[in-house]
């Protein structure tokens, strides 16, 4: 005797079929994640909600490289606001100098210091000495995991007055000198020396803290751009201080780039400068001038504390930017701080439906964001890869179909 089944039964049967291969591709997708993985390595995948796909090692504490920058991105939008602009003052006292108080920008380019002589053109003509006040952060800022004294631009030192990231871009001329290798920028004879000794034929040099140059350098700069504009300097370049009470304001320049816009640049290039400048403000603003980087470290702990509700135990924090591997987090306290960034995820770079801010150093690759689905909902991922010679990019494969598993039909 034949069997007839009806056709909702046929159906039936063919869903169950369905969510059992699902389940089985699912199952094999995780133990193709396990297999990637050593003692030393983490991956946590969550549903929005908090619930988990897929973890492995979420516990242990590991080095976040450059994905930590999406922490310092949170503390800075809760202690600054989204919309704070950096500023830089400048002032004439009564022997008409010109004295330059900077407030921790980390943008203060050759571009906004063009802006800025066009401004002081229409408030003064000609000033004296330029005194330079960096007195807002505390010198010298040491930020682990750097060595004050390396030629790699994101090592470059923070100062309260800082400008072009305290780096010069120059390159070898036709006629064996040297020039700038930025139209925008000039290369000024303050730094010829320093550029000679460095025996490259092109590249950055980084400032060094030593005989104040950077701040020397920042009033050279500025002097330049100045005069370009017309404004005559009959005197020296030199460090001091603002007196408020004594000194008159004649210009309050706040930055064209608000936080948001900032953070997006941060996470894009993964500069490392601009970090440690956001939380040293950020530590500034919470506990007052002048800057340091423990002060910068206490308002990163308070609001992971207050605000994430990730105590001092599960954080070990170094600095902000994640060159120091001294930072430790695990995954399982990394998806708390996806969660808090999740409204300003659109920062991140993107490809497709996934959001994402890698970190790497020697021996160390991570990566963390957000996988989006066709219906607006949202996974959160961490990848940690603390075993030397191993990449997240064969894991990352592997989470996308795992996760697009979870779109498939089910019963």
């Amino acid at each position: 005797m034949k069997l007839k089944l009806s056709l909702p039964i046929l159906l039936f049967f063919s869903l169950l079929m369905v969510f059992f291969c699902c389940i089985s591709m699912a199952a094999n997708t995780q133990n193709d994640i396990s297999a990637m993985l050593d003692d030393t390595d983490a991956v946590l995948v969550t549903f929005s909600n908090g619930k988990t796909l897929y973890s492995e090692n979420a516990d242990i504490k590991l080095v976040p490289a450059s994905i930590l920058k999406i922490f310092t991105s949170l503390v800075s939008i809760h202690t600054l606001g989204r919309d704070y602009r950096f500023k830089t003052e400048f002032y004439l006292d009564k022997d008409h100098h010109l004295k330059i108080k900077g407030f921790g920008d980390p943008l203060l380019t050759s571009e906004a210091l063009a802006d800025i002589a066009d401004l002081l053109a229409r408030r003064i003509d000609s000033f004296n000495d330029i005194l330079i006040d960096d007195s807002f952060f505390m010198n010298p800022i040491i930020i682990p995991g750097t060595s004050g004294y390396s030629i790699e631009p994101y090592d470059a030192p923070n100062n309260a007055l800082s400008v072009n990231f305290n780096t010069v871009n120059f390159r070898r001329s036709h006629n064996g000198g040297y020039i700038s290798a930025e139209p925008q920028t000039p290369l000024l004879p303050f730094i010829l020396p320093r550029i000679a000794a460095s025996s490259l034929g092109k590249g950055r040099i980084i400032l060094s803290r030593d005989n104040d140059e950077i701040a020397l350098y920042a009033g050279h700069l500025i002097r330049w751009f100045l005069k370009s504009k017309g404004i005559n300097s009959t005197g020296r370049i030199r460090r001091g201080r603002v007196s408020e009470t004594e000194d008159k304001l004649v210009l309050r320049y706040l930055s064209n780039i608000p936080m948001e816009d900032l953070i997006t640049r941060l996470l894009l290039y993964s500069n490392n400068f601009i970090a440690g400048q956001m939380l040293v403000t950020a530590g500034a603003e919470m506990f007052g001038p002048p800057g340091t980087l423990e002060k910068g470290l206490k308002a990163a702990r308070k609001y992971a504390d207050c605000v994430l509700k990730i105590k001092d135990h599960d954080l070990d924090l170094k600095e902000g930017s994640g060159i120091s591997r001294q930072n430790r987090m695990s995954a399982k306290t990394f998806i708390k701080v996806l969660e808090a960034f999740e409204p300003y995820r659109y920062l991140m770079r993107r490809e497709g439906t996934v959001f994402y801010k890698t970190g790497t150093l020697d021996g160390i690759s991570t990566r963390a964001g957000y996988i989006e689905q066709s219906d607006g909902s949202l996974f959160y991922y961490v990848i940690m890869m603390n075993t030397p010679g191993k990449s997240t990019k064969p894991v990352m494969k592997k989470i996308l179909q795992l996760v697009s598993k979870q779109s498939s039909p089910v019963f």
